[in-house]
């Protein structure tokens, strides 16, 4: 007999066969109200306080408000503007790199938008200022700079909420890194008070 006709056949019988298999070890029903009445203690039966994060199986994704991102952008271009250095760019992301404000100063070159986002990245990622964080990226072998979407030139700064790093703002374009830092820190500056 032809095995392209015994094959419909067999799946017939063998895919309702698992079905039943399937229902008789995830149970019928029965046992499982049974089951139910018998306290279990579990990490999320543990962590039942209102509110709490753990019980509910998500972590909080902190980050800047818009408006919170886009006044650190505005200070940290008006600073630089104020020292002539008004063709750099500014960019503001949150801890996973994605921008959440950007503003191009005039006359800025292409390069200074991306120079911009990964400094600000770097920062947000580790945590600390890229001028503190040059150290690390130097050596023989390979360095925390050949991490993609890196880069460890001064210019980009740490926003933190409590301990933990939420933001980090990036400059680029300066003739200085110390001078984007600068500007970098000035935007800081200017939501300091409002970061819990």
């Amino acid at each position: 007999m032809n095995l392209s006709r015994r094959l419909p056949k067999a799946l017939a019988v063998a895919v309702p066969l698992a079905a039943i298999l399937a229902t008789a070890a995830c149970g019928s029903g029965i046992e499982e109200k049974a089951a139910s009445a018998t306290p279990v203690t579990t990490a999320a039966a543990v962590a039942q306080a209102p509110g709490d994060q753990e019980a509910k199986g998500t972590a909080p994704a902190n980050r800047l408000t818009v408006g919170a991102a886009g006044k650190a952008a505005q200070a940290a271009l008006a600073k630089c503007q104020a020292d002539g250095l008004g063709f750099v760019t500014v960019s503001v992301v949150d801890r996973n790199g994605n921008v959440q404000a950007m503003l191009r100063g005039d006359n800025a070159a292409q390069h200074t938008v991306e120079a911009a986002r990964q400094k600000g990245y770097t920062a947000a990622a580790f945590g600390a200022n890229t001028s503190d964080l040059a150290g690390r990226a130097k050596g023989d072998g390979a360095t925390v700079a050949d991490i993609d979407g890196t880069l460890f030139l001064p210019g980009g700064v740490s926003v933190k909420a409590g301990n933990a790093s939420i933001a980090g703002i990036g400059v680029g374009g300066a003739p200085d890194g110390m001078a984007d830092q600068a500007c970098a820190a000035a935007g800081l500056a200017a939501i300091a008070g409002s970061l819990q």
